[in-house]
């Protein structure tokens, strides 16, 4: 994989260009996505987004979502537009599998394919030109760093910075994170700047939710949640059945693994949820226990040294024992920490 300012003279001329992303985008996934997409046409080029799968409905806000294709509703046309790609942007994943059912399709496209992610153990062999950094907070905080790179930084405008914040504020918890560098809030003075209502953003991230989506959270904090202080842990799981009840869309589980972490004393949060045909799960932690290890060797997962995910198609039952078994094998780790 090449140094990825090396795209930048093929960037020169206008291109066919596909910007896609992992399945279930979340913030940062979508505001990378959308992000590079308004720089890119600015330059003259012909911009397709393609999602994997749906999203959550408070990503809807962010300039431009509508243009985004639901690869899973359009695989046709998406396909088309692959076929046809000159340059093939691959954004906030670090292997084709996160893209479920277009992996095969990108597999075998002839366009350049192009990697900036901040995930561990990238798929490097696969991409042409590429970045992996897991010292960033997020893909678009290194989707900043390449525009400002490039000859065309004075580009950035207000879709580009809204996108781009959205990104870097959810995958950093707000500016809470470790990952929250100095970098970090030099990128968000300089969109600043240039004018950015960071207020509205929040707003539309956060103070967007159903009632439903309240009171299931509610169930799930008095009903689903497990503390084993012995461990400094905390396990959710929550049955389909749940799911069902109380109406849950894309998007209405996001951030539930991080509550736990809230509780005195816990510095590892889990959470597994019957998806159906497969149990998702999400692994978060505070200080020098290694989620994404965690997740690798027990769950068929990976991600961030704190954050991280997995699936299995065991029962939720099976799920829970799993993990109480993984739990209990890392007593030492979880059973010292110091505070």
């Amino acid at each position: 994989m090449q140094p990825i300012h090396n795209i930048y003279n093929q960037l020169a001329t206008p291109q066919k260009v596909v910007i896609t992303m992992h399945q279930k985008p979340d913030g940062d996934a979508m505001g990378s996505t959308l992000g590079l997409y308004h720089f890119l046409k600015q330059i003259g080029h012909t911009v397709t987004v393609i999602s994997p799968t749906n999203w959550a409905h408070f990503l809807n806000w962010m300039p431009d979502v509508a243009t985004v294709i639901d690869y899973e509703n359009k695989q046709a046309i998406a396909d088309e537009i692959i076929a046809a790609a000159d340059i093939i942007f691959c954004l906030d994943f670090n292997t084709l599998s996160r893209t479920k059912r277009m992996e095969p399709v990108l597999s075998n496209t002839n366009a350049t394919l192009v990697l900036i992610d901040h995930h561990r153990e990238p798929q490097q062999n696969t991409f042409t030109f590429g970045i992996s950094d897991t010292g960033k907070s997020s893909t678009c905080e290194m989707v900043y760093d390449f525009i400002m790179a490039s000859p065309w930084q004075q580009l950035i405008n207000n879709d580009i910075a809204q996108c781009l914040y959205a990104g870097v504020m959810t995958d950093t918890g707000s500016f809470r994170f470790p990952s929250t560098t100095a970098s970090v809030h030099k990128m968000v003075a300089h969109l600043k700047e240039l004018g950015l209502q960071h207020s509205t953003i929040h707003e539309a991230l956060f103070d967007n939710g159903t009632e439903n989506r309240l009171r299931f959270i509610g169930n799930v904090l008095s009903n689903r949640m497990q503390v084993f202080y012995e461990y400094n842990t905390a396990l959710i799981a929550i049955p389909q059945a749940d799911l069902i009840k109380f109406d849950i869309k894309t998007g209405d589980t996001e951030g539930l693994v991080n509550y736990p972490l809230s509780i005195e004393g816990i510095k590892f949060a889990s959470i597994i949820i019957d998806r159906g045909e497969e149990r998702k799960c999400s692994f978060r932690s505070k200080g020098a226990f290694d989620v994404n290890t965690f997740a690798r060797t027990y769950f068929n997962g990976g991600g961030h040294y704190n954050a991280a995910g997995g699936a299995t198609t065991d029962t939720l039952e099976k799920a829970v024992a799993d993990f109480i078994t993984a739990m209990k094998a890392n007593r030492e780790q979880l059973s010292t920490y110091t505070f």
